[in-house]
């Protein structure tokens, strides 16, 4: 058994409203700073229990958790990880930039932004068309996050 395995289990959340998608700025990699809101799960935490808590720690929003939108793989990372995004509805809160004391990697800003601007903000053509088109195949596996149009 190899000891150094890590195993992670990642939720993000996609929030609509008036046509506008709410996301957080965070560095991800050199070429993007901007990413859905969400996190790994915690030891003895549901899917559910880790989205509405990384939702209020990262934007100060709180949310009901909704349909199962894509199950994939990280194949760019060094341990194996499995991403789970849902729709998710606000149902209370206001919008908050978090405290960021004890993340090594700070969320700098939180916002909605049109639909028609994602690839502004980092994301590829096909996640904005996914998004756009209501997101075709939803539910599925849908193999390596970069087949929704989320990798790196």
């Amino acid at each position: 058994m190899n000891e150094n395995y890590n195993f992670n289990v990642r939720v993000t959340g996609i929030l609509i409203e008036d046509e506008k998608i709410l996301v957080v700025k965070q560095k991800l990699s050199e070429s993007r700073s901007w990413s859905l809101p969400g996190g790994r799960l915690e030891r003895g935490e549901t899917l559910e229990q880790a989205l509405k808590r990384e939702i209020k720690e990262e934007t100060g929003l709180i949310v009901e958790v909704g349909k199962l939108l894509y199950i994939c793989d990280v194949g760019t990372s060094s341990n194996t990880v499995l991403h789970i995004t849902f729709l998710i509805e606000r149902k209370g809160g206001v919008i908050t930039l978090p405290t960021n004391e004890y993340d090594e990697n700070p969320i700098h800003d939180v916002r909605f932004i049109p639909v028609k601007d994602l690839t502004n903000y980092g994301f590829s053509e096909m996640f904005q068309r996914r998004v756009e088109q209501g997101f075709p195949d939803s539910g599925n596996y849908m193999g390596d996050k970069e087949n929704i149009g989320l990798g790196n």
